[in-house]
């Protein structure tokens, strides 16, 4: 009889994919027959005409599972499917029972089964299959992965724990920065152990975790390569539009660090500006314009890449933002470096006990 684990989280973009993931392995690593299962599909793309999610096709490559896609994450919690179940035309008890049968096909001759929550821990509701509901279903332990800005986190943790009650086997702070490990360590790990609530461990931040590199960036987008790219391995973690005066744009962009500027191709001041700042890592031109030659040279001196999109400026950054969001749990290096992060900061003996 497979041990089920749960991972959770009470935010959004906690890692908690990642972290499955980099668990599964190292139980793999040990011998041990791994399953994973996602009743709730939030990360959707359309795959040969079928929805699919993408963080069950990337468990799918990366544990080796045979199941396919859709069993491993039995139920697609788009928009559409949301208004559909409000209107009347799903079924909670069937869905329910998609999702135990999906669990009985993936526990089949597993040590393992990894159960990975819905996004925050509040999601599907509606169902009464939120990441409570699946947890008391198959009466699982959970890891509770949670990112740490400030004390107002522990909010949450603290509401979630209680919640959960004995299945909680601890929380995990993940992605944590140099500059709030003491406070990690000092406010939070303290307070929550005077609460009875283990902490399992903080898996620190890494630059090769933090979004995406630019080449990734240009292929995710289907954008053409205006320069050579020779930049192409730089981070981006986060976008800037640049719909301001290049002179405004300039003084706001002294503070960027790690950024790609989003404008219209037809804004030369603003890519000037852009140029000339040490935190821009690419230029993201919209419209399909193509830049003047003297940009083109400046950005290729300073080994700047320059790409250049079709769409609109709002539709390329919601589309951005959703890829940097996926890149650091989606790719092979990601779950070695993940491994590695685990094995050396986490309680492995508390999360394994029979491993």
């Amino acid at each position: 009889m497979a041990e089920d684990l749960s991972l959770v989280s009470v935010s959004e973009g906690s890692g908690k994919t990642g972290l499955a993931l980099a668990l599964g392995c190292i139980a793999k690593d040990k011998g041990k027959e791994v399953g994973y299962l996602k009743p709730l599909g939030r990360r959707l793309r359309s795959r040969a005409g079928e929805l699919i999610d993408e963080d069950s096709l990337f468990a799918k490559k990366t544990l080796g599972l045979e199941e396919s896609v859709r069993e491993i994450s039995p139920i697609m919690y788009s928009q559409t499917f949301i208004e559909q179940y409000i209107r009347g035309m799903e079924n909670v008890d069937d869905l329910k029972g998609k999702v135990k049968d999906s669990y009985d096909k993936m526990s089949q001759d597993k040590d393992l089964m990894l159960l990975e929550g819905g996004g925050k821990i509040d999601t599907g509701g509606i169902l009464n299959l939120t990441d409570f509901d699946v947890v008391n279903m198959f009466d699982s332990e959970v890891i509770m992965v949670s990112n740490y800005d400030s004390p107002e986190n522990l909010d949450s943790i603290v509401y979630a724990a209680d919640k959960l009650e004995e299945n909680l086997k601890g929380v995990v702070f993940n992605g944590i920065n140099e500059v709030s490990l003491d406070k990690v360590e000092s406010e939070a790990t303290s307070f929550l152990e005077s609460r009875d609530i283990p902490v399992l461990g903080v898996v620190p931040w890494k630059k090769e975790l933090a979004g995406i590199r630019v080449d990734e960036l240009t292929a995710e987008l289907g954008a053409e390569e205006i320069t050579n790219l020779s930049g192409k391995d730089k981070f981006v973690e986060r976008f800037l539009v640049g719909a301001m005066s290049g002179e405004s744009a300039l003084r706001y962009l002294r503070r960027a660090k790690d950024v790609a500027m989003v404008t219209g191709g037809d804004r030369p001041d603003i890519q000037r500006a852009a140029l000339e700042s040490p935190g821009v890592n690419c230029l993201v031109l919209t419209g399909g314009f193509r830049p003047p030659g003297a940009i083109i040279g400046k950005a290729e001196e300073k080994g700047i890449p320059i790409i250049s999109v079709q769409s609109d400026t709002l539709n390329t950054v919601e589309k951005a933002d959703q890829i940097v969001s996926k890149g650091r749990t989606r790719r092979k290096e990601s779950v070695e470096v993940l491994k590695d992060l685990v094995l050396n900061n986490l309680d492995l003996d508390c999360i394994f006990p029979n491993l």
